[in-house]
């Protein structure tokens, strides 16, 4: 089933104009969640929502916004005069100008959706608009209302349809000075560069997610696996760390280890299963849901189902 949008209206560009629906390209609901439950009896905790003098639960039909002037007091604003104020963006998404992708600070972005046309008609504008944006090679900037709020977005060509990324706004953005400004200057030896240069060389690669795994949920599968089975939980010995004495040294086994490590990557080997596929394996069957099959139950204990009981 396709996800829901979350959003839906317009894309334009002057007088270019056509339907779109924005979609999140990114997800966190295969992660494993937990409820909070009641030590005593084991049942769930319920948040209610209740008065903060009087201790009475208040109706949602009764709770209104309002913003905090001084201590307790407060300027109400209903939904009718947010209303009033809703601007043109949240139907529209209007590209305002276009940059490009080198000037757009890192810190600003903040999480990537999915554009594409929504429904049969428009499909012909939206090309336009993908298009002139790949051949340009620039990355579009305009605005959306997203959660009552307006956002800038940056829009991007990928395959037949755009990636729009939030922007934040520059009063969202802490200076680096603050935390920076006590760092030591160090002048650094020409050794000590080389030999740190070596060590980047001999690890150099391209990125690939697939490669990496998420080693804190595979530890709490394996927990839920392990307490699931009774098995007694022991605390692991953590690794002490030590403190760098001599920088040199220091970079030279690394540049030692380095070396080893690319050459025992070399050997050839089992083509190593991918981790985000290893992390989505059932081994535990879960209250309402067909019990995983026995293939699986096989498998080592770091693939159980996300989502907890």
């Amino acid at each position: 089933m396709a996800p829901r949008a979350n959003w839906k209206g317009f894309l334009r560009l002057s007088l270019v104009t056509c339907p779109v629906a924005l979609y999140p390209a990114t997800s966190e609901s295969e992660k494993i969640s937990f409820n909070q439950l009641n030590r005593q009896t084991g049942h769930r905790i319920k948040y209610l929502k209740v008065d903060a003098d009087t201790g009475d639960e208040v109706p949602n039909e009764d709770i209104v916004k309002g913003y905090e002037l001084d201590k307790g007091q407060y300027i109400e604003v209903t939904k009718d005069e947010l209303e009033e104020i809703a601007l043109e963006s949240t139907r529209t998404i209007e590209i305002d100008e276009f940059v490009d992708k080198a000037d757009i600070d890192p810190r600003y972005l903040i999480r990537p959706y999915y554009l594409r046309p929504d429904g049969k008609v428009g499909h012909d504008a939206f090309a336009v608009i993908r298009e002139t944006i790949r051949e340009m090679d620039k990355v579009a900037i305009g605005r959306v209302v997203l959660t009552n709020r307006e956002h800038i977005i940056a829009l991007e060509p990928m395959d037949k349809g755009l990636v729009g990324t939030l922007v934040r706004y520059p009063y969202e953005v802490r200076s680096e000075q603050e935390y920076f400004e006590d760092i030591q200057d160090v002048k650094l030896t020409k050794d000590m560069l080389d030999l740190a240069r070596h060590i980047v060389n001999q690890k150099a690669g391209r990125f690939e997610p697939e490669k990496f795994e998420d080693h804190y949920e595979s530890a709490l599968v394996e927990l839920i696996n392990q307490k699931r089975a009774g098995k007694v939980i022991r605390p692991k010995e953590r690794p002490k760390g030590e403190n760098v004495v001599d920088l040199m040294d220091a970079l030279r086994k690394s540049v030692g280890g380095a070396a080893a490590e690319v050459a025992t990557s070399k050997k050839p080997a089992r083509k190593p299963k991918k981790a985000s596929a290893g992390q989505k394996e059932m081994l535990m069957p879960i209250a309402g849901k067909k019990p995983a099959k026995e293939v699986a139950a096989k498998k080592p204990a770091a693939g159980a189902r996300r989502k907890s009981a």
